[in-house]
């Protein structure tokens, strides 16, 4: 890991020691960790959330282990840069649910704990994370829980149709198809683009990819128009001499954009319409001219 998150552990190390900083955070985090320790049995989480899918709430109380977390660093001089790039686009896109806004409380938490760099060794919350709890005496499904959402970004998915309850995607450009559950409750139809984070499965009893957040689903364009983009994309990049291989260009794109605020304009400005369980949006991120509200 690098410097920032080296020094926000060495802080809190010896914070912890001399108890001069409130590690209330930390320990209510900690709390969260061992009462739900039992993740990783998937059997008993399905006992003890009966109404939900126990793989996507393995992942649930990981997200909500890290958002605990975020908030005890953001405390910290060394986060000052991410609690500016963070606030700055609360403040802009005001995160929660339509029609107040596109950017859902699901997508936001994850773009601004794992998406968004800082620092001069251009940290995300996530990689701090994964570098502090190993100090804390952190529980081994928690760092292969936060690991696992850290490596995650969002993508253009091809709908493949449905098979038994779970939803077929397929990555714009790519070949493999994926069998996913979508707990938002959306199950779409066959040839949709969807703007979502499609984590793995979270342990080896669970067999579906997990959609992560309430599914974007993308209007009036076809693949094509998704591949295209992308070609122009890659293009951009190399000429800015920031394309290595093209997966690597992808990952690059789709996790922070040319700014960190790319995905939370483009869903801002592409925004049709929505329903409970998805929204919808129109156009291509690069062509202006095609988004509602650009």
């Amino acid at each position: 890991m690098g410097s920032v998150a080296n020094k926000i552990a060495k802080m809190l190390k010896s914070s912890r020691k001399s108890k001069v900083v409130d590690l209330a955070a930390w320990r209510q985090g900690r709390e969260l960790a061992l009462e739900t320790g039992l993740v990783g049995d998937v059997q008993a989480l399905s006992k003890r959330f009966a109404d939900h899918d126990p793989c996507h709430t393995i992942y649930a109380v990981g997200q909500n282990f890290a958002s605990v977390v975020t908030e005890l660093i953001s405390g910290l001089r060394e986060a000052k840069g991410y609690v500016r790039i963070v606030g700055d686009a609360k403040e802009e896109y005001m995160p929660g649910n339509p029609p107040m806004s596109p950017l859902t409380t699901s997508y936001f938490t994850m773009w601004a704990m794992f998406d968004v760099r800082f620092g001069s060794s251009q940290e995300t919350m996530g990689t701090c994370i994964l570098r502090i709890v190993p100090e804390f005496d952190g529980l081994s499904w928690v760092t292969g829980i936060v690991e696992l959402m850290q490596q995650s970004r969002m993508g253009f998915y091809v709908h493949c149709g449905i098979k038994d309850s779970a939803v077929l995607l397929r990555e714009v450009g790519t070949r493999e198809v994926m069998s996913c559950l979508s707990p938002a409750g959306y199950r779409g139809r066959n040839g949709q683009i969807w703007f979502v984070r499609v984590l793995p499965p979270p342990d080896h009893f669970c067999h579906q990819h997990i959609v992560f957040n309430t599914p974007y689903v993308i209007r009036d364009y076809p693949e094509r128009a998704f591949t295209d983009f992308l070609k122009r994309e890659f293009a951009r990049m190399k000429e800015e001499k920031k394309l290595r291989r093209v997966e690597g260009a992808r990952r690059h794109l789709m996790k922070y954009g040319p700014d960190p605020n790319h995905w939370n304009e483009y869903i801002f400005c592409a925004c049709s319409n929505h329903q409970h369980d998805a929204i919808f949006l129109t156009g291509i991120p690069d062509i202006p001219q095609s988004l509602p509200h650009a």
